[in-house]
């Protein structure tokens, strides 16, 4: 069995527009700023936050979930502080984690975090040593 993920972007315009699609899922769509794109998609590394929260998400959930906790809602925030010169690449991540749950404590939500960032969340594992991650956790009960 392979582990290998497979994607496909395809230019849609005269610009730097892309059609990305990934398995039997529905298309999304790419762009940038002006002059180079006209804002109609997502930008990648907007693409690469959502990856990011999406995956670190995931394992909390499964974690928290796990410990035996309720995980009635989960969201996260992310805020990509950008360098100023090129390539622009993320310097700081900031998470916001909201977690609204009747019984799970910060500590409880730190844990899942701590597991997620060493064992779990592959994403998480490519940038840690090279940006900085920032988060600010609160509970909901």
């Amino acid at each position: 069995m392979s582990n290998a993920l497979k994607t496909n972007v395809k230019l849609v315009n005269d610009q730097i527009k892309f059609e990305a699609t990934a398995g039997n899922n529905p298309p999304i769509i790419t762009d940038y700023i002006p002059p180079f794109g006209n804002l109609e998609g997502y930008m990648p590394l907007e693409i690469f936050l959502i990856s990011l929260s999406a995956c670190l998400g995931g394992s909390i959930a499964i974690l928290l979930r796990k410990m035996g906790f309720a995980v009635d809602s989960l969201s996260i925030d992310a805020t990509g502080q950008r360098r100023e010169e090129h390539p622009t690449y993320f310097e700081k991540i900031t998470l916001t984690i909201k977690l609204k749950s009747p019984d799970a404590s910060i500590a409880n939500l730190q844990k899942a975090l701590k597991l997620s960032e060493d064992q779990f969340c592959p994403v998480i594992a490519m940038i840690n040593d090279k940006v900085l991650i920032a988060y600010d956790c609160t509970i909901q009960a």
